[in-house]
């Protein structure tokens, strides 16, 4: 790492003497038709014109008031530094790949540390970028000199592009007069004295993918072969997702991880989606009844329900027993007490069934749990969490835990199934003052990553040191013994795959891509008019209609008997059904990305249920809704979505959480707190919905028209 840090500085160093070389004040005419002289801007756009750092827009402008997106910043800065951006690292961004004109500086910029991506693992190039961003890629590099007319902006304050201009002008004329230092190579730091090393091995969101734990179980072995004080974690939704948890309630999963050997596991709102069954949370009960490790749990009290009599405890012990729940444990490694608490979000009286389980203040029980630690003499602590890595702010996540209370030294995280490939940190408080770092991870979901993160602490039970990865588990051999336990599960499964559903159809439901991707599919109305009967079960407010994407609409179902593996190969994701707050103006915004590329293939074109949206792909993208109405379930009729007006939608958490297929916009909503996840598993919905009809019906009814085809 710091070879490559050192090359930087090197190259930088070089590529700013060079180029401020070439930045002399431009004195020809502008050779944009709408940078005149008299604009602010005017001298630095001419100048890097000249000197080739910058080049505009087809049409002959450079559209200098524009705020300048994360891609276009890259490219830039890029230019300025004069970076190879052909042969270049790929930085394995999910929203970037060679085809995309930014790809080469942002990989470039990215090799060397100038700037990060997100924690879910994208770059987001098309977002524009703020002064207080840009200051941070300022500042990384080390060879740029102090800009005066970086001041002169506040930090929440967007960048246009011709104020980037001017900053790259100004960093290159002052670069020709002021000569770099050549930094000097750090020193490896010292082991402290009283150090503790630990590796944590953590998975989350399993949601019944038995058949993946014997490569789970391989990666384990070969991580504590390699390490000496291992600590093997599961935060929580180990529940329902599978047929694995629909047949075998939990006891196939359980088979796995007693097997694996966990060290504790707090529980994720999918645990308590039985409550409101027959038998209540007796498969929760047993589940933890049958567990060879300990539960956390510090703001869930399950005192009221007689099922958890003589499991349930809300203190904290240190010497837990196996299948038994405390609010936190103290593990002793090495000689040196860890202590591990648990939190579940309070979300799940929303989105799950916990009947007589009950949550209280993530917060104010964090508080609680860190001072009994360390009234215990414990310093080193570790949040064990179900409350997601940045969801809903109003409830709870762990970005607001770690800088809400002081003492946490790691978050092991879940909930909103995030791919964290390297630990993220909390250095500052919520008044943005300086505290001991939190390092929080998660694990993506799934089984498909088994997080790793190593630590050392000084004697005072403070982080000095840390890395961490998520290890590929698709690329790992399964584990012998693990397949044979599996065996038995597995074959029941498999039968019941073949397994009717006892719905008919007379002609195919065809879920080709060149249908679902481009137009209205009978099969898309289908999916979505179940997602729309199903969350409108769920809450109090009008859900006015439902949209998924086509890209996750994967198979054809032929004519014939459907069957439960019909179903799901159609939706094989695993993805859940999710609740979002937004206006008619944002509707708009979504669905003019939506039919943008029509009638060309797009995974993001949205099927839609409760309304009706015409447009004609004959006229530009962007500007090709021509109509946009939902049912008022009030008249019966259907009316026009209002600009300002906020509506209740339904979608998949793919599509409301991530951004997925370049909606932006629905991730900006779900940043905002406006997205609540059901936790409903989309193929179950689309089952129960078959099997509520009297007759599936196999043609479109004219929901998505696009009136060039009319013409």
């Amino acid at each position: 790492m710091e070879n490559k840090r050192n090359k930087f500085l090197t190259v930088t160093a070089a590529a700013l003497a060079v180029t401020a070389v070439a930045v002399a004040p431009a004195s020809a005419a502008s050779p944009f038709s709408d940078v005149k002289e008299s604009h602010a801007n005017f001298e630095a756009i001419s100048t890097l014109y000249a000197a080739g750092i910058i080049s505009g827009y087809p049409d002959g402008t450079f559209k200098p008031d524009t705020n300048v997106t994360r891609g276009q910043a890259a490219k830039m800065i890029a230019g300025a530094l004069k970076l190879d951006t052909k042969d270049v690292e790929n930085p394995n961004y999910k929203d970037i790949d060679v085809s995309n004109p930014y790809y080469g500086p942002i990989a470039a910029l990215a090799g060397l540390e100038v700037i990060t991506g997100y924690g879910d693992n994208t770059f987001r190039p098309n977002q524009t970028i703020t002064h207080g961003d840009l200051a941070k890629i300022l500042a990384s590099i080390p060879t740029l000199p102090e800009l005066e007319s970086a001041k002169n902006h506040a930090a929440t304050d967007k960048v246009t592009r011709g104020q980037l201009a001017t900053l790259i002008a100004e960093a290159l004329t002052k670069s020709s007069t002021e000569t770099p230092e050549t930094p000097e190579t750090p020193e490896k730091p010292e082991t402290p004295e009283g150090a503790f090393s630990l590796s944590i091995l953590h998975v989350n969101d399993t949601h019944a993918n038995a058949d993946k734990f014997p490569k789970l179980a391989t990666a384990v072995k070969e991580q504590r072969a390699a390490k000496k004080n291992t600590l093997t974690l599961h935060a929580g939704d180990a529940f329902n997702g599978t047929l694995y948890f629909n047949e075998f309630r939990g006891q196939a999963d359980l088979a796995m991880l007693n097997e694996i050997g966990f060290d504790a596991m707090v529980f994720g709102n999918h645990e308590f989606d039985l409550g409101s069954s027959s038998e209540g949370h007796q498969a929760l009960a047993d589940f933890v009844k049958g567990a060879k490790f300990p539960f956390v749990d510090a703001n869930t009290d399950f005192s009221a329900d007689d099922k958890f009599t003589g499991l349930f405890t809300d203190l904290i012990s240190s010497e837990p027993e196996n299948g038994k729940i405390y609010s936190g444990i103290v593990k002793e490694i090495d000689g040196e007490k860890v202590g591990i608490f648990g939190l579940t979000t309070e979300e799940t009286k929303a989105v799950a069934s916990p009947d007589k389980v009950t949550f209280s203040n993530y917060i104010e029980e964090a508080k609680k749990a860190v001072a009994a630690f360390e009234g215990m003499g414990v310093n080193k602590i570790i949040a064990l969490t179900h409350i997601g890595f940045e969801d809903n702010a109003n409830i709870d996540n762990d970005q607001l835990l770690a800088k809400n209370v002081e003492g946490i030294d790691i978050i092991v995280g879940a909930h909103d199934h995030t791919k964290l490939d390297k630990p993220f940190i909390v250095d500052t408080n919520t008044a943005g003052k300086a505290k001991d770092a939190t390092l929080i991870v998660q694990a993506h979901q799934y089984v498909n990553y088994l997080g790793t993160l190593d630590v050392t602490f000084d004697g005072n039970g403070v982080v000095t040191e840390y890395g961490g990865e998520l290890i590929d588990l698709g690329k790992v051999a399964e584990d012998e013994a693990l397949l044979e336990k599996l065996a038995p599960y597995k074959e029941k499964v498999d039968s019941i795959m073949k397994q009717e559903i006892g719905v008919k159809i007379n002609e195919a439901l065809d879920g080709s891509r060149e249908i679902v991707r481009t137009q209205e599919a009978a099969l898309g109305n289908h999916i979505t008019d179940g997602m729309l009967a199903k969350s409108q079960q769920y809450t109090d407010k009008q859900v006015v209609m439902a949209f998924t994407n086509g890209g996750g609409i994967r198979e054809t179902i032929p004519a014939g008997e459907i069957t439960v593996g019909h179903v799901m190969t159609v939706l094989p994701f695993g993805n859940t059904l999710a609740l979002m707050d937004i206006t008619g103006a944002q509707l708009k915004e979504a669905f003019e990305l939506s039919v943008g590329q029509a009638p060309n293939q797009f995974g993001g074109f949205l099927h839609i249920a409760g309304a009706k949206l015409q447009y004609d792909s004959s006229k530009e993208a962007g500007s090709r809704i021509v109509s946009f109405e939902y049912l008022d379930q009030a008249t019966g009729k259907y009316v026009a979505f209002e600009d300002d007006k906020t509506y209740t939608v339904a979608t998949n958490a793919f599509t409301a959480k991530q951004g997925g297929d370049g909606y932006d916009i629905f991730r900006k909503i779900y940043e905002e707190g406006h997205v609540t996840d059901l936790g409903l598993s989309d193929w179950e919905n689309f089952r129960d919905h078959l099997l509520s009809l009297k007759e599936v019906k196999t043609t479109t009814e004219g929901r998505i028209v696009d009136l060039a085809k009319k013409q």
